[in-house]
């Protein structure tokens, strides 16, 4: 293998071995990137020539990264994201505002809030795109992988435009049929008669709220999800009593805030983009609308 080749790697080709290191296989990332099996060969064959590395052994059950891949995996994962950003700033240009946005949120803002929001800005700017990832990960707007983030919690980067929201609140709730069923606890110390739903995997944020709230441990819950959205599908079906946003339930009739003056949390809420993009008109309107729209539905309870 030669020790480097003059040519530069194509994008493409990190492209292609960030997908066959997620699959396990060049069959499995050729369908998932429309490619043929050969094609993907080709890729890893011409990045492991250009690089003077081996990046993947075959092994009994499909291709296994070597030490080299995995060390190469997140600056591939970098060019990646910018590749994507430089997409989405080409697209953008031309009359008016346009091109895509790429946005992330938890699971619980993307699901239930944002919709009407971006529903009400695609309508106002009909040659806008969305795009939209479900994730709390803090780094994602320094490494390019999204240009607006919906946060819980202030952003620490220096690099990034910031406006504060205030506190959405969330507290205990349960469906009627539940509460008709098992009865409706009076204090915090009854909650151990009931269902309990919550998360699944420690937290560093999970390890600070139980230590808040000791009741509220992996072993008193009855129905353990690390997602917010099954946490409360379950409440809504009226497995138990679990943690959800006040403004979010006052929606559902049928969802009963309890105990509210024994327990009540406020999540700091955030909108932040890269400064980069202070400039661009798609992500001036959206980061605009975002901010207008989480304003509204946090004022629906005052």
């Amino acid at each position: 293998m030669n020790s480097m080749a003059d040519a530069e790697p194509n994008w493409e080709w990190y492209r292609t071995f960030l997908k066959v290191m997620d699959t396990g296989s060049l069959s499995a990332a050729g369908r998932e990137m429309g490619l043929t099996q050969p094609t993907v060969g080709r890729h890893i064959d011409n990045l492991e020539s250009a690089l003077g590395l081996k990046l993947f052994v075959r092994s009994f059950d499909g291709f296994s990264p070597t030490d080299a891949a995995l060390e190469l995996k997140p600056y591939a994962a970098g060019i990646s994201a910018t590749t994507s950003a430089l997409r989405r700033v080409a697209s953008s240009h031309g009359i008016g505002v346009r091109g895509t946005v790429r946005l992330t949120a938890s699971e619980i803002v993307s699901v239930e809030i944002l919709p009407p929001i971006l529903t009400a800005l695609k309508e106002e700017h009909p040659a806008l795109n969305i795009e939209l990832v479900m994730s709390n990960s803090a780094d994602d707007l320094l490494q390019r992988e999204a240009d607006i983030a919906v946060r819980m919690f202030k952003p620490a980067q220096d690099a990034l435009i910031a406006k504060r929201l205030g506190g959405i609140e969330v507290g205990l709730h349960a469906h009627r049929r539940y509460l008709a069923a098992h009865g409706t606890p009076g204090s915090i110390d009854a909650l151990s008669g009931h269902a309990l739903i919550g998360f699944d995997n420690e937290s560093a944020y999970i390890r600070k709220f139980q230590a808040q709230f000791p009741w509220f441990s992996r072993a008193n819950l009855t129905f353990r999800a690390d997602s917010d959205l099954a946490q409360l599908a379950a409440i809504r079906a009226g497995f138990g009593i679990g943690i959800c946003q006040v403004a979010l339930a006052a929606k559902d009739t049928d969802l009963v805030h309890l105990l509210p003056r024994q327990f009540s949390l406020k999540l700091d809420t955030w909108v932040a983009m890269h400064e980069d993009l202070r400039a661009s008109p798609r992500c001036a309107v959206t980061f605009a609308a975002l901010v207008a729209g989480l304003n509204a539905y946090m004022r629906e309870l005052l």
